[in-house]
């Protein structure tokens, strides 16, 4: 009985070892209000997104909530409007699945919106399928449908004074790549739709992001813009609700053992938005709250302005 009991004491410390100095992440310290300010999150009706958009509200933020589905994001406006007592809180339909939806979100938002002081690019999928324009679905909704929306509003946050831009990436950009023989091939980062090759898919749109922030510093150089990319921990949210049913009953336990939940993984996203001091450090990752470096091909330059010039074509803006 003695062995069994110092087996389960070593197992629970092992584990809170583990969870706290691995899993748990940091937190933001930022302590900054933002009465008049404006922020437009993707995919903030539930997850990280959701957790976001709740502490900008409570810091007196107007805030967008720029998600597909109509009924998830009004029930979100609902509990972040009730939590935060902030009645600035808004749904605006955005299906970055679809590059017409991207265009009409921007025309609708310039219209009735004078200001953006906060752009965060949360939205993100994993799994099978193609976009509406035929594209990959992790490729045109991680990638693509966020840089047509940032390049869209970037007038509009260049007027706003100091402005930031704010692309969640993930630590699995490491073994991402990008074959544009493939892009140029099958619309896709990938050549297959097996529950592998939308993992890889998924690697690959997060090396985009990576290579997107990067290049995206280049062209704001000179303003009073500014840009982020970051790893929001690992998250226990729906990320892979497209995925197959025994993948996801495989992370289950894994995800309750280990996962940050929403909270936990919105803090490295409120750190780049939030934190005084980062500007010298546009264009540049963040993990845990804190700067980090990216893999090799996330420092090309040359990978990231051809990924550019790329996909000013692909999203007809060149």
């Amino acid at each position: 009985m003695s062995a069994l009991l110092t087996i389960l004491v070593s197992a629970l410390a092992a584990y809170v070892l583990i969870y706290y100095n691995v899993f748990r992440g940091s937190r933001c310290r930022s302590r900054a209000t933002l009465k008049g300010r404006t922020a437009v999150v993707t995919g903030s009706n539930t997850g990280i997104g959701k957790a976001t958009a709740l502490d900008l509200a409570k810091r007196g933020a107007r805030v967008i909530l720029a998600c597909r589905n109509r009924e998830k994001a009004e029930a979100a406006v609902y509990d972040i409007r009730r939590e935060s007592g902030n009645t600035a809180v808004l749904f605006m339909h955005l299906d970055l699945a679809s590059l017409k939806s991207v265009r009409t979100f921007a025309e609708t938002f310039l219209k009735t919106e004078p200001r953006l002081d906060l752009l965060v690019n949360n939205a993100g999928v994993m799994g099978p399928g193609r976009t509406e324009d035929g594209f990959g679905l992790a490729f045109g909704v991680n990638h693509l449908g966020h840089f047509l929306l940032t390049l869209l509003l970037l007038d509009r946050l260049k007027a706003s004074g100091h402005s930031r831009i704010i692309n969640v990436s993930a630590l699995l950009h490491r073994l991402g790549s990008v074959d544009f023989n493939t892009l140029n091939t099958h619309k896709a980062l990938v050549t297959g739709q097996s529950s592998w090759h939308c993992f890889r898919a998924y690697c690959h749109s997060k090396l985009c992001n990576v290579l997107f922030t990067r290049e995206l510093a280049n062209h704001l150089e000179g303003t009073s813009v500014t840009c982020y990319s970051l790893h929001p921990g690992v998250i226990a949210t729906d990320l892979v609700r497209n995925m197959s049913l025994w993948l996801w009953l495989l992370m289950l336990p894994f995800s309750k053992l280990f996962f940050l939940d929403s909270e936990g993984g919105a803090q490295t996203t409120l750190h780049c938005a939030l934190q005084d001091g980062l500007e010298p450090l546009s264009g540049r990752y963040f993990s845990s709250c804190g700067l980090q470096e990216v893999s090799a091909a996330g420092r090309d330059d040359a990978l990231a302005r051809k990924l550019w010039e790329v996909s000013e074509r692909l999203c007809g803006l060149s």
